[in-house]
């Protein structure tokens, strides 16, 4: 039976294999696309070897938060697919290393993994198919206060909030504003000094800065850079439930502070490989007929 590139392309998308890999199985089991996964599942041992450098992107972010607020912990588990992110096996091992990390107060994600769990996420690499990774672990311990958590209903954003005084229930309120409104800090004189030069230069190369007097450039600088800084600053944005409020003046009625926050959101950061299919098979023609 003659493989076509069809053929291999259908394989690929239903194992993640490489093409030559694909070719190679679709060969010995002469264009039989069922035999050719049915051997290549076999040899789960090489397919996890093989998935583990592949990129993880999707997956779930977690959260654990003691009833007292004393202790909380956020956790980002990755797979290939957001197929893989749904299944039962998957979430049962993303909860059993929250449960791990959470019960040892451990954010370190070598220390959290080493041993059973690490033999667990291997094993479940070759059933599911995927490459697995724990990505990261965030754990808050206020001194003189709580902490409280948000997952949104999908499991691809998570927020913990801590704060000085307060509640629980206002720490999770707020972090269900984090998780809608994306804060990049929590007030503004956190905002690092070298993304205010970088507004202020992206500010005065905007159209309306052209042939204006130097100090009228300036003051419109100043605010425009008061707006970016009170629009990114948690404290002073709008409340999500009540825009009549800020979030700043939302606690501090409720006698807390907010002292800080970490948000997870699902393959932030992770640049995903997109693959060419029509030009990876151009390329290995090519390479063939050097």
């Amino acid at each position: 039976m003659s493989i076509t590139a069809s053929l291999v392309k259908e394989l690929r998308e239903r194992t993640g294999l490489g093409m030559m890999e694909c070719k190679k199985a679709l060969v010995d089991s002469n264009g039989d696309i069922e035999l050719a996964i049915e051997n290549l599942r076999k040899a789960s041992g090489l397919k996890a070897a093989k998935k583990a450098g592949r990129t993880a992107a999707e997956g779930v972010v977690l959260a654990r938060v003691a009833d007292d607020g004393s202790f909380g912990l956020l956790l980002e588990v990755n797979s290939e697919t957001d197929f893989v992110a749904r299944d039962d096996n998957f979430l049962g091992f993303a909860n059993t290393v929250l449960e791990k990390a959470y019960s040892s107060k451990q954010s370190d994600v070598a220390a959290v993994m080493a041993g059973e769990l690490e033999s667990a996420r291997e094993a479940l690499v070759q059933k599911i198919g995927e490459n697995i990774s724990v990505r990261r672990i965030a754990a808050v311990s206020p001194a003189d206060g709580v902490v409280g958590s948000y997952v949104h209903s999908n499991n691809r954003i998570a927020v913990l909030v801590e704060l000085k005084g307060g509640s629980v229930e206002l720490a999770r309120d707020i972090a269900m504003h984090v998780a809608a409104v994306n804060p990049q800090v929590v007030d503004p004189s956190q905002m690092p000094a070298d993304i205010v030069e970088k507004e202020k230069d992206i500010i005065k190369a905007q159209p309306d800065m052209a042939g204006k007097p130097a100090e009228i450039v300036e003051k419109m600088v100043q605010g425009r850079i008061s707006k970016f800084l009170k629009e990114a600053s948690l404290t002073e944005q709008p409340f999500v439930k009540d825009p009549e409020v800020t979030v700043g003046a939302l606690a501090k009625k409720a006698g807390a502070q907010i002292v800080s926050f970490v948000r997870y959101e699902v393959g932030e950061g992770i640049e995903k490989e997109e693959t060419d299919f029509a030009a990876e098979v151009a390329a290995q023609v090519q390479a063939s007929k050097g």
